[in-house]
């Protein structure tokens, strides 16, 4: 019987039991979560696709609950620890379980009391790997779980440990659900995913969908355009040349059609070393591979001076003349005079106080929004090494933000976020790691200080801004170069991603069956 919650909107009620072991007091009421759980309650493996901010916690919440009604334990997992911690907190303030019965485990648990604790929990939280490890040692039965909600599930691919606990949970007929704000564009990837969850229907949402529009803040896209500099052009022509000689030799040795290196995309550069890898012919693989290492360097340190600036390509140098083991290749560019030149440029314009346009358009940007919370994502740690130096020279409150390949333990990210939200600074200058995993609150502002082409990143960053309310996204991108192609390239991707997602979607309806209730995709 179900008891009354006070100010529970009455519709949560139809969810029945569900609607008991969830605290639904003051949740406002929305119908495509309401419709998404609906659906998963009727069994199938669901992959969930809804922008970030539109609850796909509570989703994930009201399905562990759909569980525990039907007498069957249940699992949550995040792919970090620090996501764990966060969701255990919010499980246990939202569901109307003992809190003894519900079970942060990750590898910090002691061993001799983790089997008594497994057993007596209705619901676990966990890092993947955890659980994983568990059911190699047969220290977990899986049977008795009735779900298994798998938190940014498009990481659910290869041989990460999502894709065992899969293959676990589908031969203990145990129900999987995916959460994710994006699971990318390519179709043979996305197959992949649904393949590793075996997924049968997908719930898929976007911003514009009547039912979702309602509750979706607005962000408000800028791109900030800015041309290069004078000195970071003379540089550019130092190098140039250099780079273009190494391509006219993989083209003169058939390996490679391309005859412009600034047009040439990442992925067939990548391409192009493995092909030249599996070249059988010694001398000429080994003529081969001292130009592409020659092509692959120079190119690196060009865009790093033409979108990051010349601190970045400084310091790309030295890691160059640093390394303790040279190929012939790299000794052969750090010698040389152009590159010699190039570097000392590069240094007489940072002791004039010179770096890259894109520099100084950012500390504009943030003084004039000096008031407000921003997160600046960077590629590079060199360049966010540079611009929070930059940003508090110019009295702007700014912290890195790293992770552990730079010597940052957890607890030092955990308190340089607990400081962020108690308004000690207001810039956090961050690598990817704070695209997702972490507990970063939302912000005003969120400034990309390069395009990128990664559908899934962009999604994941712009989410940390227009939660509870609007927000603004700042693109900065350089005139003519790699920064134009990828911002051209990631509004492509994501375009394809729905296009994708939502063809394969009719393609589970026609395989498992029509479901006429199936809510209509947004366009």
């Amino acid at each position: 019987m179900l008891f009354m919650q006070e100010s529970m909107d009455t519709r949560w009620y139809s969810l029945g039991e569900v609607a008991n072991l969830v605290k639904l007091d003051n949740v406002s009421f929305r119908e495509y979560q309401h419709s998404i759980v609906q659906k998963i309650m009727q069994g199938k493996n669901t992959l969930v696709v809804l922008p970030t901010g539109l609850g796909k916690t509570l989703i994930g919440t009201l399905v562990l609950a759909s569980a525990l009604a039907k007498g069957k334990k249940a699992m949550f997992l995040s792919p970090t620890k620090p996501l764990t911690e966060q969701h255990y907190s919010t499980l246990v303030e939202s569901l109307n379980v003992e809190k003894d019965q519900i079970l942060l485990l990750t590898g910090s648990l002691a061993k001799n009391r983790r089997k008594e604790m497994e057993e007596h929990a209705r619901i676990i939280i966990a890092t993947p790997q955890t659980v994983a490890n568990e059911l190699k040692n047969a220290n977990f039965d899986m049977s008795q779980f009735g779900v298994v909600v798998f938190d940014e599930c498009h990481k659910a691919v290869g041989k990460y440990a999502y894709t065992y606990i899969a293959e676990e949970a589908d031969l203990k007929g145990v129900q999987m659900v995916g959460l994710t704000a994006s699971p990318g564009s390519a179709r043979e990837k996305i197959k992949s995913l649904l393949n590793e969850l075996k997924i049968q229907d997908i719930e898929i949402r976007i911003s514009t969908d009547p039912d979702v529009a309602t509750y979706v803040m607005p962000k408000y896209m800028h791109v900030l355009e800015v041309d290069r500099s004078e000195r970071i052009n003379r540089i550019a022509l130092q190098l140039r040349p250099l780079a273009e000689d190494a391509l006219k030799k993989l083209n003169t040795m058939g390996l490679t059609p391309f005859r412009m290196f600034e047009t040439m995309p990442k992925g067939r550069l990548i391409e192009l070393g493995n092909m030249i890898n599996k070249i059988e012919a010694r001398n000429f693989k080994f003529g081969a591979l001292y130009q592409y290492s020659k092509l692959l360097n120079l190119i690196h340190a060009y865009d790093l001076l033409e979108t990051q600036g010349l601190y970045s390509f400084s310091q790309y140098l030295r890691s160059l003349r640093e390394r303790e083991t040279k190929s012939k290749a790299v000794q052969a560019i750090i010698d040389h005079k152009n590159v010699i030149l190039a570097d000392q440029l590069a240094q007489e314009g940072m002791q004039r106080g010179e770096e890259h346009p894109k520099a100084f358009a950012l500390v504009d940007l943030l003084k004039m929004n000096h008031a407000k919370k921003a997160i600046v994502f960077v590629q590079y740690r060199s360049t966010i090494k540079m611009l929070t130096d930059l940003l508090n020279k110019n009295n702007l409150s700014a912290r890195a933000f790293v992770g552990k390949k730079d010597g940052v333990t957890q607890a030092q990210q955990q308190l340089t976020i607990k400081e962020f939200r108690e308004g000690k600074f207001n810039v956090l200058v961050s690598s990817s790691i704070g695209e997702e995993g972490l507990d970063i609150p939302s912000v005003d502002i969120v400034v990309f200080y390069e395009p990128i082409a990664s559908e899934i990143r962009n999604i994941q960053r712009r989410g940390r801004t227009g939660r509870l309310y609007s927000g603004d996204v700042y693109v900065l991108m350089t005139r003519d170069t790699k920064d134009q192609v990828y911002l051209m390239v990631s509004k492509q991707k994501e375009k394809k991603m729905l296009e994708t997602v939502t063809k394969i979607k009719q393609e589970l309806a026609l395989k498992h069956g029509p479901d006429r209730r199936q809510s209509r995709l947004g366009s």
